[in-house]
């Protein structure tokens, strides 16, 4: 017979758990793999980046106002590529601190100030629910003590985006910065004609519907309309064989980037045999990292080019 847990054991057992995690937080002492600070914005000193996620096209969730009866009075829903970076940093400064250096260096990048509040001004709690954080321990947020910033800026027709919350955990400040780049979803499909001609003129096709989260090398389920497309255009010419061949951007560490995109590469030809039976002897795989860029690395959207899956006929 299986006896029950007690409910107070269960309770020391998930304390020890949490304690854990935020320990093995606090002894983070450099910036996640692949990380960096948002151009023109930056970190307070001392920090270190404990979370971070770029995404070339995303939803992020801003509040251009407090809260009004416990309930959003402006909400805004963004559309565009998405930056959220997590700060922590050592025991010293307040929340006020480090978010008045955030506000300054915003303003001095030229955003307008939407929304700057504390704690209950904002909403308390059910204000941090309705913002878009990185989960813990990238990020901490204390809902009874905290700090918001909202602003935007428009250059050259587009409208740029900014928050930073920021909060404490055992006495060090933890802040997020979001970032939402205003801008249409670009067409980056391909189907099995195009793969197939760019293969015949080229002899490469590059490909941007296949995601995977940062420093990760697993596939993201809305890679499925580009396999299918790759799986349509082999079965259709049962003599072909190409080369899956992964690419990334400059940022992190040359010998890094050859073995995630290598690995890259791998998950696709994997998923290739598993999900569309495609034979394994038709699919080689190479990854080279960020040897063959087809934009610059100087900047985002350079860089974004840079991260891709191509065919490669033999």
């Amino acid at each position: 017979m299986t006896m029950p847990i007690p409910r107070r054991m269960l309770a020391v057992v998930a304390l020890l758990s949490f304690t854990f995690t935020v320990t093995a937080a606090s002894a983070q002492t450099r910036d996640v793999a692949g990380s960096r600070d948002y151009p023109g914005i930056g970190r307070f000193a001392g920090s270190v980046i404990t979370g971070y996620v770029m995404k070339d096209f995303d939803a992020a969730r801003m509040q251009a106002a407090p809260f009004k009866d416990g309930q959003p009075a402006d909400a805004r829903r963004l559309e565009g590529r998405v930056f959220r970076i997590a700060y922590r940093t050592n025991p010293g400064p307040s929340i006020l601190e480090v978010s008045r250096n955030f506000e300054t260096q915003l303003a001095k990048a030229g955003f307008e100030t939407l929304l700057a509040c504390d704690t209950d001004a904002c909403g308390a709690i059910p204000f941090t629910e309705a913002i878009d954080t990185l989960p813990v321990p990238q990020m901490w947020v204390d809902g009874f003590n905290y700090r918001y910033y909202a602003g935007r800026k428009t250059e050259g027709g587009r409208e740029t985006y900014a928050s930073v919350l920021v909060s404490q955990n055992n006495q060090e400040i933890t802040a997020q910065v979001t970032v939402a780049e205003s801008g249409a979803i670009a067409n980056k499909m391909v189907d099995a004609a195009a793969m197939a001609k760019g293969l015949g003129e080229t002899g490469h096709i590059a490909l941007y519907g296949i995601y995977f989260d940062t420093d990760k090398a697993v596939l993201k389920p809305e890679s499925r309309p580009t396999l299918e497309q790759i799986a349509k255009l082999l079965t259709s010419q049962p003599q072909l064989n190409v080369f899956i061949v992964g690419h990334t951007d400059s940022q992190g560490a040359y010998e890094y980037n050859l073995d995630l995109s290598k690995r890259r590469a791998e998950a696709v030809a994997a998923e290739l045999v598993k999900s569309f039976r495609i034979t394994q002897a038709r699919l080689r795989t190479a990854g080279v990292g960020l040897l063959a860029p087809v934009g610059s690395n100087a900047s985002d959207a350079g860089r974004a080019l840079n991260r891709r899956v191509e065919l490669v006929a033999p």
